[in-house]
This record gives structure tokens, sequence and C-alpha cells, in this order.
């Protein structure tokens, strides 16, 4: 098939020689056009329209009609009459689908006989190698996250696993392969072990993951690591202290401690009144 797409006609082209014999009796027949294919094939990118031709042949001493007709496929003229012992050539175009795909084209004349041939697209995808690490989380004693293949081709992943702390590098693992097949378009959950994790710190993971053919992607996730059984412990212990300290500051304290005394009562010195004038 070619995959320009001009202005479709119709030829007609008397048969010089002799027809095949293995349809002769048939009366008429149908196949690809320009040599002995058995049938079409076609491939390109999703989207592409290529064309092509089928040969309606009429090797009977009557003229024949025949309706051309297959899902996707657009003919130069879906009916044709074709003449005693001559052939037509009929164009048509065919848009490849975005998955391999294959259909029949159905000659059918008046009398309701058909002839059939097979016709099967391949959707040429280009090479592409992506991919993505997603929903890289701490739990546990394990480092989770997903794969996800956003390419064409089939993808082995390596990893490389860093985490950083308050204090310093905690993790730093070299890129490995790791034991599993990504094909297109497909999602894995993984886990990256990580036994003796820190028990108090905050820290900062990185996950960077690759393939061949340039494949490449980076996610990252923040952790914070609190030894709660400890804090509960440590919460108790500090409730109980407070609590003893108030029971005995309580003990070395009066009953009446803080109550301010009432003031004594002082006598009132009145002055006598006398007749004595100075």
């Amino acid at each position: 098939m070619s995959s320009a797409a001009p202005a479709l006609g119709l030829s007609l082209l008397v048969l010089l020689g002799a027809a095949p014999t293995a349809t002769a009796a048939d009366g008429w027949s149908v196949m690809p056009s320009g040599g002995a294919r058995p049938s079409f094939y076609g491939e390109g990118p999703p989207g592409t329209v290529l064309e092509d031709s089928v040969s309606v042949t009429n090797r009977s001493g009557a003229p024949v009609t025949v309706r051309l007709h297959a899902p996707g496929v657009t003919f130069a003229d879906g009916t044709v009459r074709v003449p005693a012992r001559t052939r037509a050539d009929v164009p048509f175009t065919v848009t490849v689908p975005a998955a391999d795909r294959t259909v029949e084209i159905v000659a059918r004349d008046t009398d309701g006989r058909d002839r059939r041939v097979g016709l099967r697209l391949r959707a040429d995808f280009p090479e592409l190698s992506a991919l993505t690490v997603e929903h890289v989380a701490v739990r546990g004693d394990g480092i989770t996250y997903e794969l996800v293949n956003r390419g064409t081709t089939a993808l082995t992943p390596r990893l490389a696993v860093r985490a950083d702390g308050l204090f310093g590098r905690l993790l730093d693992r070299a890129p490995r392969t790791l034991p599993v097949d990504l094909p297109p378009g497909s999602r894995t959950k993984l886990t990256e072990p990580w036994p003796g994790r820190p028990a108090l710190d905050a820290v900062e993971v990185r996950l960077t993951v690759t393939a061949a053919g340039g494949a490449r992607d980076t996610a990252e996730a923040s952790a914070r690591f609190v030894p709660w059984g400890a804090v509960a412990w440590a919460a108790a212990a500090v409730s109980a202290a407070g609590a003893l300290f108030v029971v005995r500051l309580r003990r070395r304290r009066g009953p009446y401690d803080g109550e301010v005394a009432a003031s004594a009562e002082r006598p009132y010195a009145e002055a006598e009144l006398t007749g004595a004038r100075t």
C-alpha cells in the first residue's frame, strides 16, 4: 500500500491473456491489483491514510455488476459494472487504526454471490522509552512506590535510592536492575526494603529510575520518624513527677499559710476635756 492518497479513479483493462483456471468457472473474481498477492497488507503510524486498489475480473461472456464494501475502507466507486472478459481496478483508501486490525473486502454481484479478500492493517508505533516513578512513601521498614511504562517498548528498569536525614546521608544505593519487566502502558507496585531505619529523624527520600532508550525519572518523599512508645512513656513519667511535686508542696505548707492575719485591735486614746485654757 502507498501512503499517498491522490484522486481516486476507476480503470478498466481488457484482458489480453488467458484467465487463471482456479476461478474461471466462477465467472468473476476479486483480488489485489498489480500482482499475485493473496491479500492486502498495510502498515504505518496510527492515522496514516493508505491507498491501494482491488481488481474485479469478469471472465464470463456477459457483464457483471459488483458492489464493494469493507469496514473503514473508502472505495472510488462502491458499485462497478465490469464488461465481459474485462478487469476493473477500483482504488480505495483506508486509515491505519490505533491497533492492529484485519478486515475483509467483500464484493457481491446482483445474484447475491460474493467474493472476499483479506485486508490486514498493522499500527506501526515509533519506539519510545518513557517511564515514571510515582506515589513514593515510607511505610514500616520499606519504601513503597509505583513504576509506570509510558512508552511504546517493554522496559527493564534500574533503581537508585538515596535518603538524607538531619545529620547526614542515611542511604546511598547504587543503580541496580529490578527483577520486573514493564510492558507498554503497564503499572507495577514495588517496595524497597529499608531495615534499620532511624527511630528519630526527619528524612528526605529520593528514587531515581532509568531504563534503556534514555528513559529516566526521579521522585521524592518526606518522612518523620518518632518513637511514639518512648514519647508516651516520657509523658507519663513527667505527669507522675508533676503530681508528686504538688503533693509534697502541699504537705510542707500549713493549713493557713498564705492567709492574711486579722489586724490586732488597738485601744483608742481619747483626750479628756478640761476647762483649762491657755
